[in-house]
């Protein structure tokens, strides 16, 4: 597992310069645009004053934990310019893809954007890569290369562990009504995940630059023997009318009993997100 310790955060943000590198002990007063700079930065060590559409962190990336005093900057699209004046911050840290414009950003403080699914690298790959150029902003490198280590001595094991299950392939799955599903595949994050963890990966179909696609529950039938892991939350109402689905009802893993949930991961972001889908992934498929 990542280690425990740098998911504490909750250092206190004091108004400091912000050079290229900080010392270790340096806190920055930072504020995060969208939720994988935010995961990132917590790992760290650091907590943001405030983040874009903090509610939504909390029901959809959970982890690490952001504090309820983490003020609101509104949504991830348009988070409120006068509010981040007011802050003042040191440093601004968001992600390529949410149409920010930096100029206008660089008039209240220093901007780091981190370059993920750029189709540069893997999406895991791009995650740890910007990981560790953040930690060397913040003055925090060793902090980042044991968790980079720790998570990857942990994927060996999980792999050793579900190498004796002898499974059949996996579609991980997102449900938002009942006729739809959205799921991940190639250019993502969980599917680097379930390739260092030996997870076949039962759809094998096209996905978009962000690692998914959207597909009638039809389309799922194709798949065939699999096991099928569906992301929570699923909203209560999507989730009575799935069980009623005929169309659901006739998915070959829905009539074997190989459907299994797993609490919410955030399919789009960091190090934390990678560990924590490949916990419960593990943990979900050990007890099939």
């Amino acid at each position: 597992m990542l280690r425990r310790r740098a998911f504490l955060g909750g250092l206190a943000a004091g108004a400091l310069p912000f050079g290229s590198a900080l010392q270790a002990a340096t806190t920055p007063s930072a504020v995060c645009l969208e939720w994988t700079s935010a995961e990132m930065l917590m790992s760290l060590g650091v907590t943001p004053r405030a983040v874009a559409d903090a509610p939504g962190y909390r029901i959809w990336a959970v982890a690490p934990d952001l504090p309820e005093t983490v003020l609101d900057l509104g949504s991830r699209g348009e988070p409120s310019m006068e509010r981040i004046a007011a802050l003042k911050p040191d440093l601004i840290v968001t992600a390529s893809g949410y149409g920010q414009d930096e100029s206008r950003l660089r008039r209240f403080a220093p901007v780091e954007t981190l370059k993920l699914y750029e189709g540069s690298a893997a999406a895991l790959a791009d995650a740890e890569r910007e990981f560790l150029r953040l930690a060397d902003r913040l003055g925090r490198r060793p902090q980042a290369e044991d968790m980079i280590a720790d998570f990857s001595a942990t994927l060996t094991t999980y792999r050793s562990d579900l190498a004796a299950k002898n499974l059949p392939p996996v579609a991980v799955l997102s449900l938002f009504d009942d006729r739809h599903a959205r799921v991940y595949g190639r250019n993502g994050l969980f599917q680097d995940v379930m390739d260092r963890l030996g997870v076949g990966n039962a759809w094998t179909g096209e996905t978009s630059a962000w690692g998914f696609a959207n597909v009638g529950f039809e389309n799922l039938v194709t798949l065939g023997d699999c096991i099928v892991v569906a992301l929570q939350p699923v909203p209560v109402h999507v989730d009575i009318r799935i069980r009623q689905s005929r169309l659901w009802a006739a998915l070959p893993a829905v009539k074997r009993g190989q459907v299994v949930k797993i609490p919410a991961v955030w399919p789009f972001g960091g190090l934390a997100a990678a560990e924590r889908f490949a916990g419960f992934l593990h943990g979900a498929l050990l007890r099939l």
